[in-house]
């Protein structure tokens, strides 16, 4: 297997960073992996914030425990701020893994090039 393609299969399957890590590309694999936790932080405390919300309001009766009810509940806190940081994490994430696995494959292709057969 060619050094792009596992750089490229790294960061796709593994987690953004991991394939610039196995290029000895440390800086960029440290930005990668640092914006793709910082999204995957803000993307998980939005959801348990919102679940524990539903949660407290179901606890105290305000909604019943039916299953329309809560997506009903749920359609309508996806309004304000709070989808809105949600939504920017999501596009940082996606962006980040994007970047991450056309990144290392590009670096991979020119270490590519630059070896000698039998290396």
């Amino acid at each position: 297997m060619t050094t792009s393609m596992k750089a490229a299969l790294l960061s796709a399957l593994v987690f953004p960073g991991a394939g610039h890590f196995s290029l000895k590309r440390h800086i960029r694999g440290i930005i990668l992996t640092c914006a793709t936790i910082a999204s995957l932080y803000f993307l998980i405390s939005g959801v348990v914030e919102k679940a524990l919300d539903i949660a407290e309001k179901i606890q105290r009766g305000e909604v019943l425990l039916d299953v329309a009810a809560i997506t009903e509940l749920i359609s309508a806190q996806q309004a304000g701020s709070e989808m809105h940081v949600i939504r920017i994490a999501s596009y940082v994430l996606m962006f980040a893994w994007l970047i991450g696995i056309v990144d290392a494959y590009r670096i991979g292709r020119v270490q590519d090039k630059g070896k000698v057969p039998g290396d």
